[in-house]
């Protein structure tokens, strides 16, 4: 091999002599090594880029986790904002993932204050024979002003595990699960096992209600006019 061969070079190389002495093995040996071989590709498909998640994805005020986001509506003021966003609160609790515990907790259209209470299905794997779920509880609470709305999700826990009567599961909460402190290595570099799926789910699915609020007042406003801008 000569010294302006590549790594695809030295690859290739490598596979043709696998590949030779592979058909050297004995049919049982060869099974076994193929066995050996797929925890290796497994692992390698399932690399992921987690940087979105990592530290600071989670944000905690006085020991809570607490999801928030402030944007400016254009031209509205807080009863209108008030009803556009009590209308997006109605539509989410319509949900198909959504359940019995999922309910309007407060509507009070003179301070411009909505809260509701929800319970939804937090779908982490679903095929053929296989269902991996957990509850998703959390209280949603949005502040409507004069051309502001004000948006805050908390007191988020999960029941997993539970039985087909819904019973005997574990109830994990964000601040001792999915937070920082509980749901990331020494290094702070990488998402911990047993809770990583719910912390990923958990900020995309906060993405997912906080860009869908601002998202309720572009219709039918075009994209170059967008009807809302994030504060914070």
């Amino acid at each position: 091999m000569t010294k302006t061969e590549g790594p695809s070079a030295r690859y290739c190389f490598s596979f043709i002599k696998f590949a030779q002495n592979f058909k050297k093995i004995e049919p049982m040996r060869k099974i076994l090594l193929l066995l050996l071989c797929v925890p290796m590709l497994v692992c390698a498909k399932s690399k992921r880029d987690d940087s979105k998640y990592l530290v600071g994805a989670v944000p905690e005020v006085n020991g809570q986790v607490l999801f928030q986001q402030t944007f400016a509506v254009e031209g509205k003021n807080k009863q209108q904002i008030y009803d556009v966003m009590k209308a997006y609160l109605n539509q989410l609790m319509k949900g198909e993932q959504q359940m019995k515990g999922t309910k309007m907790a407060m509507e009070d259209a003179s301070t411009g204050t909505l809260v509701g209470r929800f319970e939804e299905w937090m779908i982490f794997k679903k095929k053929p024979f296989v269902l991996d779920r957990t509850r998703f509880r959390y209280l949603l609470t949005i502040k409507c002003s004069d051309g502001k709305c004000h948006m805050e999700l908390t007191q988020i826990s999960y029941y997993y595990e539970e039985d087909l009567d819904g019973y005997n599961g574990r109830t994990y909460k964000a601040e001792e699960w999915i937070n920082d402190a509980n749901a990331l290595n020494k290094a702070q570099n990488k998402l911990l096992w047993g809770s990583a799926k719910f912390r990923r789910k958990t900020v995309d699915r906060v993405e997912e209600i906080f860009t869908g609020a601002r998202d309720a007042f572009e219709q039918p406003a075009k994209e170059e006019h967008r009807a809302t801008k994030l504060i914070e």
